[in-house]
């Protein structure tokens, strides 16, 4: 089997300025935030994005990477939207296609599946018609000629998820409670690229869980980015949760410019490495401003 390893910068050589890049994950859970982090740090522009969307649009859109996002919500779960998104979306700095999520859901679908559309009556009788007039409508081909929405697929240049564990050759393992859809998002894609915690041999993978968790076939896989932690500050149940504090630290920054510029250069302004020292030198700085309030 052919060894797909590429590092963060060889992921983003891959990519170029105006693509539609696809992110796995769900709102502030399992992103594949090092890859975000390495497209920030990249000249890439113009993009559009297709998520169900967390942190990695609000991210990409501050930075001004994004001219299109599509996407069912933008969400940090435990804060109800991302800031960033909230800007851009209000001030138009971006173009936005909203879609109900069984809709964004079935576009994946028909992207992988390599069909036009999919019919659903999911958004009838909703302003979803009214916001995408790009909409169209189809009726059914039977005897109950049903009126059906013809969702379009939504087909990527590239997609990128996160997994607990993968092998070399591509084969990746997901341990938490939700797949989401990252099958579909690699599915949907002509370029196809798993981040993941750790690189283990092929047979250590059914060893380590479930078959059911070996979810991510080598057969939908192009390159391989090991990057320990790579989906903070976002959860990758087991291996660790959402970072509460950096989260809040981060909406926090975002209300501001001067704080902003300052998140900015301390944990977006460095390679993956120096990430993962500022931000556990940040939890440290507030694990010590909590002692010392409890001690007060």
């Amino acid at each position: 089997m052919a060894d797909k390893r590429l590092t963060l910068d060889e992921f983003v050589a891959e990519l170029d300025s105006g693509m539609t890049i696809g992110i796995g994950g769900w709102g502030s859970r399992r992103k594949p935030m090092a890859a975000v982090r390495a497209i920030l740090r990249s000249d890439l522009t113009d993009l559009t994005v297709v998520s169900y969307g967390g942190p990695d649009v609000g991210l990409l859109a501050a930075a001004g990477k994004v001219a299109t996002a599509v996407y069912p919500f933008v969400t940090l779960d435990s804060i109800p939207t991302d800031p960033h998104f909230k800007t851009a979306r209000q001030s138009g700095t971006l173009e936005a296609v909203e879609y109900d999520e069984g809709m964004f859901y079935l576009g994946l679908l028909a992207a992988s599946q390599r069909v036009p559309f999919l019919p659903t009556r999911s958004g009838l009788g909703s302003d979803v018609l009214e916001v995408n007039p790009s909409l169209r409508t189809v009726r059914s081909p039977y005897d109950d000629g049903e009126e059906l929405v013809a969702m379009p697929a939504l087909t990527l240049d590239a997609a990128v998820i996160h997994v607990n564990r993968a092998d070399a050759a591509g084969s990746g393992q997901i341990l938490g409670p939700d797949p989401f859809f990252d099958e579909l998002f690699l599915g949907a894609a002509a370029r196809r690229f798993v981040t993941t915690e750790q690189v283990v041999a092929t047979d250590e993978l059914a060893a380590g869980g479930p078959l059911q968790s070996l979810c991510i076939s080598r057969l939908l896989t192009d390159g391989v980015v090991e990057t320990p932690g790579g989906a903070h500050f976002t959860a990758c149940v087991p291996d660790y949760g959402r970072d509460e504090g950096f989260q809040r630290e981060y909406v926090a920054a975002a209300g501001d410019p001067d704080a902003w510029a300052a998140f900015r250069e301390r944990f977006l302004a460095v390679d993956e490495t120096g990430y993962q020292v500022a931000t556990r030198e940040a939890a440290d700085e507030r694990a010590a401003a909590r002692a010392a309030k409890e001690g007060a």
